[in-house]
């Protein structure tokens, strides 16, 4: 599976990247259709501390799965939009097993 990050206005770490190409391959064991992955990461101008958005768009055969969370740090939101994409892959599988 090809994982492409991108940053918006800063430089990822090598220890966030590897973090984030972690989590996300893990995805390709729920479903062997996966393609690949984009995620953008983001660092809101908010007065909030939950300010850093991960945004993963999960490519799939037929319609992409897409997920958004803004949390803390930008392990937070991987992690719950990593959570999120689990759910998805599992309701995708349930209605392609049902057809």
């Amino acid at each position: 599976m090809q994982v492409n990050i991108n940053s918006v206005r800063f430089k990822a770490d090598k220890r966030l990247t590897a973090f984030i190409n972690e989590k996300v391959e893990k995805l390709s064991s729920y479903y062997e259709g996966v393609i690949g992955s984009e995620i953008t990461l983001k660092v809101e101008n908010t007065e909030e501390p939950e300010n850093k958005v991960a945004e993963i768009r999960l490519i799939i055969p037929g319609n992409d799965l897409y997920a958004k969370k803004q949390c803390k740090t930008f392990e937070e939101a991987t992690d719950s939009a990593v959570d999120a994409l689990r759910r998805q892959i599992t309701k995708h599988k349930s209605k392609l097993r049902t057809r």
